[in-house]
């Protein structure tokens, strides 16, 4: 399936005229998907002079860009991110709604820069931290891939970290006065 915001019609915004005589009113007579169905080819007929002439649409896709540690650039696999939370989540109880909205938020983030182009650190801070909230060990699972640690004392000083997390979260909680 094709996503409608990754899309870009091909067809300029001004009004289509008539090849013949200028007219800018014309009906369509047919339209048929090419072979590939990578375009349409539509037999129009003007309004005015009758005569017949053939447009084709092809829409084109504009990829989303996510910009590597050493600098590649690559297509915005939304896959590759579900999969990633797959793997890091397996047997855990995180339900897969939650996994597609990290997805959808990370795409989001992704589709919302200017220079149509993230950073993967970015997109990945991103999904750690939503991760996090719905479960710690997928969370540490994650990060261990994402964030590469070179040795296990970069592991520990990520795992103290959630662990003081883990104890502000309570404290902060309880001083929280009700309303």
């Amino acid at each position: 399936m094709l996503n409608a915001s990754l899309l870009q019609c091909t067809q300029s915004p001004t009004i289509m005229k008539c090849p013949f005589c200028g007219f800018a009113n014309d009906k369509v007579v047919d339209s048929r998907e090419s072979k590939e169905a990578d375009s349409i080819r539509r037999r129009r007929e003007c309004l005015k002079c009758q005569k017949r002439f053939t447009t084709y649409e092809r829409i084109d896709e504009i990829p989303y860009m996510v910009v590597k540690k050493d600098g590649r650039r690559e297509k915005f696999d939304r896959q590759k991110v579900l999969n990633g939370l797959l793997r890091a989540c397996e047997k855990r109880p995180v339900p897969i709604s939650k996994l597609e909205q990290i997805v959808n938020d990370a795409e989001s983030f992704v589709i919302e820069s200017a220079e149509r182009e993230r950073k993967t650190s970015e997109v990945g801070e991103l999904i750690m931290s939503r991760l996090r909230r719905y479960d710690k060990v997928a969370y540490v699972r994650f990060a261990s891939v994402y964030l590469d640690f070179k040795d296990v004392q970069e592991f520990m000083a990520e795992l103290k970290d959630l662990l003081k997390t883990k104890e502000a979260e309570p404290q902060a909680k309880a001083t929280a006065k009700p309303m």
